[in-house]
């Protein structure tokens, strides 16, 4: 059996799983509390490690869960199931890129740099903190968590359509927010 370190958990690993957390849910007090639920579920549930992964993996694979049961029960909370596609559709061809009448202008931004990347993404965190929380969880779920679009469905417990749509909304808002908010047209 491993011995675990259960006393030195949130000195070693706190910070690592709050960086984590906070970019997929863009919220510091929501993070903060995913954070204390793994080390609290690790703790209820330290007879049953059986160190096959690292400690720090063990974690993590605990705060994704986490993270995943937050916007599961966000999909129930306050969403209805959206069935309009129509709305914005000129922005997106039917593989979900930019269409060429509404591909996003060049906006003469050199993302090697250190300064334009911090501020660049300090406006992205803030622009995904006005998206609904279940747009939000759909997107992060997407392009931070790398997961397939069957299994974000299967998650959240929505129909495909309405992932779809969801994305899409997503997209569309964030791409206003960052023209407005970051880019000089």
């Amino acid at each position: 059996m491993h011995e675990l370190n259960i006393s030195q958990w949130v000195n070693e690993y706190g910070d690592q799983l709050y960086r984590y957390a906070l970019p997929r849910v863009s919220d510091s007090e929501i993070a903060k509390d995913l954070v204390q639920d793994t080390f609290l579920a690790a703790w209820r549930n330290v007879d049953k490690y059986k160190g096959e992964a690292s400690e720090k993996n063990w974690l993590f694979t605990i705060l994704k869960n986490k993270i995943i049961d937050y916007y599961r029960k966000a999909s129930t909370r306050n969403e209805e199931r959206i069935s309009d596609v129509n709305e914005d559709a000129y922005y997106f061809n039917d593989d979900g890129h930019w269409s060429e009448k509404a591909a996003p202008n060049d906006w003469g931004v050199d993302y090697n740099e250190p300064i334009n990347q911090k501020e660049f993404y300090e406006i992205v965190e803030k622009c995904k903190k006005k998206l609904k929380e279940i747009q939000n969880a759909v997107f992060s779920m997407k392009y931070l968590e790398g997961y397939e679009s069957e299994e974000i469905c299967k998650e959240l417990n929505i129909t495909p359509s309405n992932y779809w749509v969801l994305l899409h909304r997503a997209k569309v808002q964030l791409r206003a927010c960052l023209e407005k908010n970051w880019f000089i047209q």
